[in-house]
């Protein structure tokens, strides 16, 4: 086998040839892409009892409750993101079809735009058991509003959904009130005293469960509880030039050193 010394000194015009030629290339294509600015919103899934009733009017002291949930609360959440609602909600509230300069409107451009918006966002759980929301953008300060507003729009649609079951609740004990309400006054002064006693205190608990089930819909437990908002940037994040160049000069080196490899077991053979 060649030494490399020796091939290196043999072939070292023609190899810096094809590095300089490769650096040129790939120098003008990275350094014709626009600036991307990178900003990032973190939370912690929300406790799941936070929309249980019985957290806030049971007899249990709240210290055996915590706020927060566990990191496998947010494998639902990462689910959800995998869809296209969050990103097509992102791009109808910031017009994304005109800041990506789709040239175009209607069902069909607000569907790039949210492709686009997907393609340069990250929704990720990390190893500290925090949900992220990264967004990449060529605008520094459109950047975070995208990141908030993702992790806003995740926290919406699991908020309705752990409220779901409270909303159900209640429709069925205002439709048992009216019902009972109904055989009260259907009844007139036909009742005994304490069957209308029974009855009142049935309505009472009515309404007392009313209340408090209205009062948890109506505060809608937060899903996630955010840690850090996103923030502008002051540096771009992609595309990193530098690294780039390098990972091209190295890369144009081993291919130059194998073809010059090659070239020298020809002329031998």
């Amino acid at each position: 086998m060649p030494d490399i010394f020796y091939l290196i000194s043999k072939w070292w015009k023609q190899m810096l040839a094809v590095i300089i030629l490769s650096l040129i290339t790939v120098g003008i294509i990275v350094f014709l892409q626009p600036d991307k600015y990178l900003s990032v919103a973190t939370a912690l899934p929300a406790s799941s009892t936070s929309a249980d009733k019985a957290r806030i009017f049971g007899n249990n002291p709240q210290e055996l409750y915590t706020s927060f949930g566990n990191p496998d609360d947010l494998d639902r959440v990462l689910g959800t993101a995998q869809l296209d609602t969050i990103y097509l909600a992102t791009c109808d509230e910031f017009n994304l079809w005109d800041h990506y300069k789709m040239g175009e409107k209607g069902q069909a451009a607000r569907s790039k735009a949210a492709k686009l918006l997907r393609k340069n966002s990250r929704v990720i759980k990390s190893e500290y058991g925090e949900l992220k929301t990264k967004v990449w953008d060529t605008d520094k300060n459109l950047a975070p509003q995208l990141a908030n507003t993702l992790m806003e729009k995740l926290n919406s649609i699991h908020q309705d959904i752990q409220n779901e079951s409270n909303r159900i609740t209640l429709k069925s004990l205002e439709q048992g009130k009216e019902k009972l309400q109904k055989q009260v006054d259907s009844a007139g002064g036909k009742l005994s005293l304490s069957r209308l006693a029974a009855l009142s205190d049935q309505l009472q608990q009515y309404e007392k469960l009313i209340g408090e089930y209205q009062l948890i819909v109506d505060t809608r437990p937060s899903a996630l509880i955010i840690v850090e908002k996103a923030r502008p940037s002051e540096w771009h994040d992609k595309p990193n030039r530098l690294l780039i160049l390098t990972a091209t000069a190295l890369l144009s080196f081993i291919f130059t050193l194998l073809l010059a490899l090659v070239m020298e077991r020809r002329k031998k053979a």
